[in-house]
């Protein structure tokens, strides 16, 4: 979710109960929750997009992650039938983009848990806005029908304060734990040269797979 839509979101949640109480009680301020409410709307469409765009990417990752995995099984046949014909280097050629193959379909898998991961923190956010918009309707009912009850002279608006304070405070912790469950925890840069030398790990694991598959290869036809 972009940082403008988490400041925005944290702005709707950022006001005290009492605060958003007392702002009702000012003359003609029901149009201010009013608009909040509807601020609220606009927030929830743009983290339900945010939502769907993930599910998405995430529902991608698993159909390419099936497409590679058919390819990397018709390599393990093509190096096969190239042994069979005498070219080593074919095959070895086609065990190398196996590997590649497989390597990839790691990444995806990758890919699918941080999508799983921020999908759950959109639900949360977006579990939160609805709750805090409930919230806010009912505070604003409860608000207009104190003061109605004020005017005609009646003893409700104390006691209808206490409920709205309760009910926006219900919210505004819903919402905390959705922001609390939306954190991040920040990743430290490696230095370059570390860096290098574990990338010429990973070469070197990936020559010994080719290298390693191939000779499985050869043993298997020698046997048949």
């Amino acid at each position: 979710m972009a940082e403008a839509l988490s400041k925005r979101i944290a702005r709707l949640f950022s006001a005290s109960a009492e605060n958003a109480v007392d702002r009702m009680e000012v003359a003609g301020s029901e149009s201010v929750m009013r608009e909040t409410i509807r601020e609220i709307d606009r927030a929830v469409d743009l983290v339900q997009a945010d939502y769907e765009a993930v599910v998405t990417r995430r529902l991608q990752a698993v159909r390419q992650q099936k497409m590679l995995r058919e390819r990397a099984d018709g390599l393990q046949e093509k190096a096969r039938f190239a042994l069979t014909e005498g070219r080593a280097d074919l095959a070895e050629a086609a065990l190398t983009k196996q590997v590649d193959c497989e390597q990839e379909v790691e990444k995806l898998d990758a890919a699918q848990a941080a999508c799983h991961e921020e999908e759950t923190r959109l639900a949360a956010n977006l579990a939160a806005l609805r709750v805090r918009k409930d919230e806010m309707e009912q505070a604003l009912a409860d608000f207009l029908g104190a003061r109605r009850d004020a005017e005609l002279g009646g003893d409700g608006p104390t006691r209808v304060r206490h409920d709205i304070e309760k009910r926006v405070q219900n919210a505004e912790q819903a919402f905390k734990r959705a922001m609390v469950g939306a954190g991040g925890v920040g990743v430290a840069r490696a230095d370059v040269e570390t860096t290098n030398r574990v990338a010429e790990i990973d070469v070197m694991r990936k020559r010994a797979s080719v290298a390693s598959r191939l000779a499985a290869l050869r043993q298997n036809l020698t046997g048949a």
